[in-house]
């Protein structure tokens, strides 16, 4: 696994549910093999040796932020409770279900409209803390991306509560527009993911189980692994596009992108080795190259009045017909229609 860090922020976050049930941390972090106080970022085999340690003071693999306590060995019969899933709604209608059972409140439910796929969280009561929503997120997410093989990219998430004092770190770990005080709590992606085959062994799931939970942390993050250094090149292209068109601190024309040859060439792989590693993760040079236009295109249509038009060009679009089309094969509705019924 390459190594990855957390926020030093939810490392603080996940300590704040042993003081509010009175424990000491001190035993739990030296359990976790920490010197106390923590300072500064750590990594994810850390933050996920932390949370055992705290799952067994606890007795709550919820770290105490459900209705009821997820008991120690939940994670594990959740996975159990997956396999045999033919397909990744399948997998995730299970794993609602399954944690219903077990947290009660809160209580997710998958709901599928205008080319989106959002598991969305009810509270009984008030609001719970992004720490708590963060933590659900994670479950749900990793295990899934686990079972079909690949990051499953998020559109959106929405949090009920409010920010905290670490908000910038959610967009991060999340790779996807953050909103606080939304109406409710709220996961999205592209509804397409949910036909994606869902195949693992029992083997392979003893596998993923021995490196649980840090696996689920960070081996589908956004920023892991090539795809993500190919993400990372794409957009500091357009950033130097940009630059030389206008001096402008703004992302360029995406056709200022490589092919893929040329691509290889710039991150010095074999053309063959590029492909390869890149449908080893599941994914592909033009999938990546759909999902930054898709991702700018609707950052613009949110946040500009712009034409639609002026993106289609800033966007590689020979026309803006052609944006139109692969913007409703994206999303399922029209520019127009996404803009009209996003959020301010």
């Amino acid at each position: 696994m390459e190594r990855r860090m957390i926020s030093a922020g939810f490392v603080d976050d996940a300590l704040e549910c042993l003081a509010r049930r009175g424990i000491d941390p001190a035993p739990v972090l030296a359990q976790a093999g920490f010197a106390a106080p923590v300072g500064g970022v750590v990594s994810a085999e850390q933050y996920g040796a932390l949370w055992l340690a705290m799952s067994q003071a606890l007795d709550d693999e919820f770290f105490g932020l459900g209705g009821r306590p997820m008991r120690p060995g939940s994670f594990t019969l959740l996975c159990h409770a997956l396999m045999g899933a033919s397909t990744l709604e399948q997998a995730l209608r299970r794993a609602l279900r399954f944690l219903k059972v077990v947290l009660e409140d809160p209580e997710g439910e998958l709901q599928v409209a205008d080319g989106l796929a959002a598991i969305v969280l009810k509270d009984v009561g008030a609001a719970r803390s992004a720490f708590a929503y963060r933590t659900y997120w994670i479950i749900v997410h990793g295990i899934t991306c686990w079972l079909v093989g690949r990051r499953i990219p998020l559109r959106q998430v929405d949090f009920r509560c409010g920010p905290p004092g670490h908000a910038a770190d959610y967009g991060l770990f999340f790779g996807a527009p953050v909103r606080f005080y939304a109406p409710v709590s709220r996961l999205a992606f592209d509804a397409a993911f949910l036909t994606l085959p869902a195949r693992r062994s029992e083997r392979a799931l003893r596998d993923f189980l021995r490196a649980a939970p840090a696996n689920i942390l960070v081996r589908y993050r956004h920023d892991a692994g090539l795809a993500a250094r190919v993400r990372a090149h794409l957009r500091a292209g357009m950033l130097r596009q940009g630059k030389q068109q206008d001096g402008m601190l703004r992302e360029g024309a995406a056709n200022a992108w490589p092919g893929f040859a040329d691509l290889a060439r710039q991150l010095r792989l074999p053309a063959a080795t590029l492909r390869r590693r890149l449908a080893a993760e599941g994914q592909t040079y033009r999938g990546i190259k759909d999902e930054l236009r898709r991702f700018k295109a609707e950052e613009l249509l949110r946040t500009t009045l712009r034409p639609v038009g002026d993106i289609a060009a800033e966007l590689g679009f020979s026309e803006p017909s052609a944006f139109h089309r692969a913007f409703r094969k994206w999303s399922g509705q029209s520019p127009g229609a996404f803009r009209r019924r996003s959020p301010a």
